[in-house]
C-alpha cells in the first residue's frame, strides 16, 4: 500500500496539471459512471492529500480516493490512449489525462463527509499545520507497542510499514516497546524523523532512509539494495553493528528490527 509520501507526491502532480481546469470525467469501467457524469465539466478547485487519502474538491462535491493495496494512477500526455483495463475514473484536460485503476475507495462525497474522514485520522507529518501533540497524546495513553501505534492511522496518518521500521531503527527504539514508555523527547524525535524521511520520499519519489556512510556504495544515487536499513533485509547484517536483522509480526505486518541497535 502506498505510504504518505506517494499520496502527497500524487497530489502535487495532479494539482500541477488538473487544478483550476474544467475536467472531462468518465468511468470507462462503469463503476463510477453516474458520479463522473455529474461532475463532468466541473472545475477542480484543488487536490488535497492527507495521510493515505486524496480529496479532489469541486466546490460542494469531493471525490475521495484511497488507493489501498492495488490502486494506482497513470498519467498520459495528449493524445491519451484508449482506456486500458479496469479504469475506474478518467480525468482529462486538453493536455493531460489521468487514469485511476483498482482503488479501495473512489466515492463522491460532500465536504462534511470529507471532514468526518479527516476527523478519524491522526496528524499527518507532511501537513505543515499538523498538531504533533495529538500524536504525543496518542502515544502517552497507549500501552501497545510503538511499532503497532505507528500503523494506526487514527494515531498518525500516512506512516506505513517501511517508515515505521526505518524511523524506529534510526532512533534506537525497539518496536515492541510500549508506546506510553517513550519520553517526550523520544516522541518528538520520532515525529521529526518520520517527517524528514517522508519529505525526502516526496522529493525523490521513493523511500530512501539510509545515510551515505551506511551504504555499500557511498557516492551517487543509492541503489535499491542501499536505500533501507531494515526493510526486507531479514538475516542480513545490520549496517551499523553487523547483527542479523530480525523479523516478527507486529500489528499484523512484518516488523524488521535489530536487537543490538534497538534493545528491548
Amino acid at each position: 500500500m502506498p505510504e504518505g509520501h506517494t499520496i502527497h507526491r500524487l497530489a502535487r502532480e495532479h494539482n500541477a496539471i488538473l487544478r483550476g481546469r474544467a475536467l472531462r470525467l468518465s468511468s470507462p469501467q462503469g463503476r463510477f459512471a453516474s458520479d463522473a457524469a455529474a461532475l463532468d465539466g466541473r472545475v477542480l478547485d484543488r487536490v488535497r492529500p492527507y495521510g493515505k487519502h486524496l480529496f479532489y474538491e469541486y466546490g460542494d462535491d469531493v471525490v475521495h480516493v484511497h488507493l489501498g493495496i492495488y490502486g494506482k494512477f497513470e498519467t498520459h500526455a495528449a493524445p491519451a490512449p484508449p482506456p486500458r483495463g479496469a479504469v475506474r475514473l478518467r480525468m482529462a484536460t486538453n493536455e493531460h489525462t489521468v487514469d485511476l485503476r483498482g482503488p479501495t475507495v473512489c466515492e463522491r462525497i460532500r465536504p462534511e463527509e470529507r471532514d468526518a474522514v479527516l476527523a478519524r485520522l491522526g496528524p499527518d507529518p507532511l501537513d505543515p499545520k499538523a498538531d504533533r501533540e495529538r500524536f504525543a497524546r496518542s502515544c502517552a495513553r497507549r500501552a501497545t507497542p510503538i511499532g503497532t501505534v505507528l500503523l494506526d492511522q487514527s494515531a498518525i496518518a500516512g506512516v506505513g510499514n517501511v517508515y515505521r521500521a526505518e524511523a524506529l531503527y534510526v532512533l534506537g527504539i525497539a518496536p515492541q516497546r510500549p508506546a506510553n514508555t517513550l519520553g517526550p523527547g523520544e516522541v518528538d524525535a520520532l515525529w521529526d524523523t518520520l517527517a524528514r524521511m517522508m519529505r525526502t520520499g516526496v522529493r525523490l519519489n521513493r523511500i530512501v532512509t539510509t545515510l551515505p556512510e551506511d551504504r555499500d556504495r557511498r557516492r551517487g544515487r543509492p541503489s535499491d539494495a542501499d536505500r533501507h536499513y531494515l526493510w526486507r533485509r531479514t538475516d542480513l547484517p545490520c549496517r551499523r553493528c553487523g547483527e542479523p536483522i530480525r523479523t516478527e509480526v507486529l500489528g499484523a505486518r512484518h516488523m524488521y528490527w535489530c536487537p543490538v541497535c534497538q534493545p528491548a
